[in-house]
């Protein structure tokens, strides 16, 4: 399998898709997460936003700063990748 290594990969995109949905299910901003993580609002922004790609670590701590469970969208989108 070969799965690309940029931002505009769709299974990346529905990552963030799903971790936008949760902060905004969450009734949060996006200053609340960035506060919470010690970051400018700008970060969560480009993430949000496509602009800037992030790790596996930033992606729990982003969804530990939204109280956010990620297993199932994590499993959703593993599930996609074994189909490939």
């Amino acid at each position: 399998m070969n799965v690309p290594k940029s931002i505009h990969n769709a299974i990346y995109k529905d990552l963030i898709v799903g971790l936008t949905e949760a902060r905004l299910d969450a009734d949060m901003t996006q200053q609340v997460i960035a506060d919470r993580l010690g970051k400018p609002q700008s970060f969560i922004a480009k993430v949000e936003g496509l602009e800037r790609r992030i790790d596996v670590v930033e992606f729990f701590e982003i969804a530990r700063a939204i109280g956010f469970d990620p297993m199932p969208l994590i499993k959703e989108i593993w599930e996609r990748v074994e189909a490939e």
